[in-house]
């Protein structure tokens, strides 16, 4: 990373804007060209949680090739100037590279939709059989990820 000033590298900080976030943009390899998609998720150290319809072009590229880069930002207001190559934007993000993994086994499955249900509301819910044949799940085993803050605090 250029600005070291700008870094965060503790786990704790990376986890705080993971779980403060309520979307995660995806990326995988469509051949020789970038594909990103913007999804909801579910968080544990270590790992990210997805669903998805069976069926598309994501799962289809996720098959071909597992290794994936993910986002997430967190936005706080812009910081305004009267030059325009001093404005800004007050943020904190995270980026990082991992494998996806899928999850066949109805018991796993349940569990990984727990996570990402979890990630949105504290409430409990519960997943039969016929929905989770209907629906694809799987999980990024999280290799590296760095995060990076904007000069000015957050509010």
């Amino acid at each position: 990373m250029r600005r070291k000033d700008r870094q965060i590298s503790d786990e704790a900080q990376l986890s705080s804007i993971i779980a403060e976030s309520r979307v995660c943009r995806l990326a995988m390899l469509d051949g020789n060209r970038p594909y990103i998609v913007p999804l909801c998720f579910g968080y544990q150290p270590g790992f990210l949680f997805f669903h998805s319809a069976p069926r598309g072009k994501k799962i289809d590229l996720l098959r071909r090739n597992p290794n994936v880069c993910f986002e997430f930002d967190l936005t706080y207001g812009m910081v305004e100037s009267a030059k325009a190559c001093q404005w800004s934007m007050k943020y904190r993000s995270v980026i990082g590279f991992g494998k996806a993994l899928f999850i066949e086994n109805p018991e796993e499955k349940r569990e990984a939709l727990g996570i990402i249900m979890r990630q949105y509301t504290d409430g409990e819910f519960s997943f039969g059989d016929e929905m989770l044949e209907a629906t694809a799940v799987f999980k990024v085993r999280i290799e590296s990820m760095s995060g990076k803050r904007s000069r000015q605090p957050e509010p």
